[in-house]
C-alpha cells in the first residue's frame, strides 16, 4: 500500500474534503430513500390493484365475465371524469355565479343530448344487440376521436367546442344505456341486479376520482392535454370493450332470431304503457331526480339572499355536497350487499325518507335540515336509481332494452331539468321553496302509489297489451318485488 502524503491527508480532513464526504453520504441517503419510495409505491399500486380485482371477482363475477365489465367501466369513467374536467370553463359548466337566465339556458343545453337518445339512439341499439361489444366499443371509440379533435378546437377557439362537446355527450348517455342492457347477460348465479349495478357504481366512484384527480393535474399545462388524456384513456377503454366476453352479445338462436325493430317505437313500448312495477320505480327515481336538482340550484341562490345565521354560502353549499356525496356512497354500498334489499320496498321506503326529509327542511331552515335532505338525496338517488334498473332488467324483454331504458334516461332528465326550474322560478324563501317540493315529492309519491296498484291508464282502446317477454326468450329474475 502507497503511504499517504501528509499534506493530502490535511487536505482531505479540510473542510472542502468533509464537504465532499457529505455530499456523498446526503447523495447516498437520497438515492435509498427513493429506492425505498419506489418500492413501497410499487407494492402500495400491487396492494391496490389485487384488492380492486379481488372485489371486481368476488360472487362469481370472476368466471360470468362480469369483472372484465366492472373493468373496463371503470377505465370509461376516469375518461369521462377527465373530459368533464377539460369541458370545466366552457358552455357546460353550471353558472351558478350568474343571473338565472343564464341557469336556465344551461338547464336546456343539458336536455339536447336526450334529444337524439329516446327516439333514435335506443332503437338502434336494439338492432345491434347482437354485437352488442362492438356497439359499447363504438360509444367509447367516437367520445376519444372527438377529445381528441377538440382538443385543437379549444387552443383556437373554434365554434365548433360546443357541436363537438354534445356528440360527446350524446354517446356517453348511448354507453349508459348500452350498458345497462349488457349487465343482464353477464350476471353470476350467486348475485342478484341491484349487486351487480352496485358494485359497477362503486368502481365508477373509483375511476371518477383517479381519472379527475389526472386530469386536474395535466390540465395545468393546458385543457388540450387533459382532452389527450382523455382520449387516450376512451383508446384504452375501447379494447377492453372489444375484448368482453362473447356472451355480452345476443346470440343468435331460434329463440332470439336475428330480428331488426322498427326505429320508431310501438305503442306498447312507451312508458305508459310499461309493466306497472317498472312505472312505480321511475316515478320514484324521477321524484329523486328532482330534489336533487331543486336543492342544488335553490341552495345556491337561498344562501346568498337568505344565508344562514353565522354560516357563509361556501360553508353551507360545501357542506350539502359532502352530506349528498356520503349520501350516494352509502347507497351503493347498500346496494352491494350479498343479498340486495328488494327494490320495489326498498323504493317505497325511499320515497317516504325522501318525502319527510323534504318537509321537514319546509318546517325547520336549518343547517341540519338542509344536510338531512342532502343526505337523503344521496341515497335516494343512488339506490334509487340501483333499483330501478334492476326492475327494468327484469320486466322487460331483452330485445327492447335498449330504448326503454333511452326512454327512462330522457324522463329522468326531464324530471332532474324540471326540478332545476322550479328553483330558480321560485322567491327566496325558505317555506315557499321547500315547501313547494315537498308538495312534488307527496304528489308524485301518492302517483307512485296509484301507478304501482292501477297504472296508467292512459291508452286508447285497441291499444297492444303491455310489454311481455318474448317467446322462447327465458327470463331469470332472481329478483324478488
Amino acid at each position: 500500500m502507497e503511504p499517504v502524503d501528509p499534506i493530502e491527508r490535511r487536505a482531505a480532513s479540510g473542510p472542502s474534503g468533509r464537504f465532499a464526504a457529505g455530499t456523498r453520504r446526503l447523495t447516498t441517503a437520497m438515492r435509498s430513500g427513493a429506492r425505498v419510495t419506489a418500492r413501497a409505491t410499487a407494492n402500495g399500486s400491487q396492494r391496490t390493484g389485487q384488492a380492486f380485482r379481488s372485489f371486481a371477482r368476488r360472487d362469481g363475477a370472476g368466471e360470468s365475465g362480469l369483472a372484465r365489465f366492472i373493468e373496463m367501466h371503470t377505465v370509461q369513467v376516469g375518461a369521462d371524469a377527465a373530459l368533464t374536467v377539460s369541458l370545466a370553463g366552457t358552455i357546460f359548466a353550471l353558472p351558478t355565479d350568474q343571473a338565472r337566465s343564464a341557469v336556465a339556458l344551461f338547464l336546456l343545453l343539458t336536455m339536447a343530448p336526450f334529444v337524439l337518445l329516446a327516439p333514435f339512439v335506443g332503437p338502434v341499439l336494439d338492432r345491434f344487440r347482437h354485437g352488442r361489444r362492438w356497439a359499447i366499443g363504438t360509444t367509447l371509440a367516437v367520445r376519444g376521436f372527438f377529445c381528441w379533435v377538440l382538443a385543437g378546437a379549444i387552443v383556437t377557439d373554434s365554434p365548433w367546442v360546443f357541436p363537438l362537446a354534445l356528440v360527446c355527450l350524446v354517446a356517453s348517455r348511448a354507453y349508459a344505456v348500452a350498458r345497462a342492457s349488457a349487465i343482464p347477460r353477464l350476471l353470476p348465479a350467486k348475485m342478484d341486479l341491484v349487486t351487480a349495478n352496485s358494485r359497477i357504481m362503486i368502481t365508477g366512484l373509483v375511476g371518477m376520482g383517479l381519472g379527475g384527480a389526472l386530469a386536474a393535474g395535466v390540465s395545468r399545462f393546458g385543457v388540450e392535454w387533459s382532452l389527450r388524456l382523455a382520449f387516450a384513456t376512451y383508446i384504452f377503454a375501447t379494447v377492453l370493450a372489444i375484448r368482453l366476453p362473447a356472451q355480452v352479445d345476443t346470440p343468435v338462436t331460434d329463440a332470439t332470431p336475428r330480428i331488426r325493430p322498427p326505429l320508431r317505437s310501438r305503442p306498447e313500448e312507451r312508458l305508459r304503457n310499461l309493466p306497472n312495477r317498472v312505472l312505480h320505480a321511475i316515478i320514484i327515481v324521477c321524484g329523486a331526480r328532482f330534489l336533487v336538482a331543486f336543492l342544488t340550484l335553490f341552495l345556491i341562490f337561498l344562501t346568498r339572499e337568505n344565508p344562514l345565521p353565522g354560516l357563509s354560502t361556501a360553508v353551507v353549499i360545501g357542506a350539502a355536497v359532502a352530506a349528498a356525496g356520503v349520501g350516494n356512497v352509502l347507497g351503493s354500498l347498500l346496494g352491494n350487499k350479498r343479498v340486495a334489499p328488494p327494490p320495489t320496498p326498498t323504493l317505497v321506503t325511499l320515497g317516504i325518507i325522501g318525502t319527510v326529509s323534504t318537509i321537514t327542511a319546509a318546517l325547520f331552515y336549518a343547517l341540519w335540515s338542509v344536510l338531512l335532505v342532502s343526505f337523503v338525496g344521496g341515497v335516494l338517488t343512488q339506490l334509487g336509481k340501483l333499483c330501478l334498473d334492476s326492475i327494468v332488467q327484469t320486466e322487460v324483454p331483452e330485445s327492447r332494452h335498449s330504448r326503454v331504458f333511452a326512454w327512462i334516461e330522457t324522463t329522468l332528465q326531464l324530471a332532474w331539468v324540471a326540478g332545476g326550474a322550479i328553483a330558480i322560478v321560485l322567491p327566496l324563501e325558505p317555506r315557499i321553496g321547500f315547501g313547494v317540493a315537498a308538495a312534488v315529492m307527496v304528489l308524485g309519491f301518492l302517483i307512485a302509489v296509484r301507478t304501482r296498484v292501477h297504472g296508467i291508464r292512459l291508452q286508447p282502446a285497441g291499444t297492444p297489451p303491455r310489454l311481455t317477454e318474448e317467446p322462447g326468450v327465458a327470463s331469470d329474475h332472481r329478483l324478488g318485488d
